[in-house]
């Protein structure tokens, strides 16, 4: 997938150098400063997390900040909108379930 170039809230794409970082465990690149929803986007990622109750997919919809689809637990912190936070080298980025990385929290 490309890169999103231009975002709405935060402007034009950071042009830094390129980071690593985890994503469930797995190693992905991304550029310094974008949005780790951006990143994730980029290696193909679209579900972020997944709702406690029925355990349904979320994944970016606002972009902006304003709703909760696109949080992730991020460097240990649930609820982290990744859509509005930097990406940094070495971040560990997890899926999240209900309220945390742990997949039977989202069980009905």
């Amino acid at each position: 997938m490309e890169r999103i170039q231009t975002h709405p809230i935060l402007g034009d794409s950071p042009k830094g150098k390129l980071v690593s970082f985890t994503y469930d465990g797995q190693v992905l690149q991304g550029i310094e400063g974008e949005p780790i929803s951006a990143a994730l986007r980029v290696a193909g990622v679209m579900t972020h997390r997944y709702t406690k109750k029925r355990h349904e997919p979320r994944g970016v919809f606002c972009a902006i900040g304003r709703c909760t689809d696109c949080v992730m637990v991020v460097n240990g912190m649930p609820n982290i909108r990744t859509c509005i936070t930097p990406l940094e080298e070495g971040m560990d980025v997890r899926t999240q379930y209900g309220a945390s990385d742990k997949r039977e929290e989202a069980t009905l």
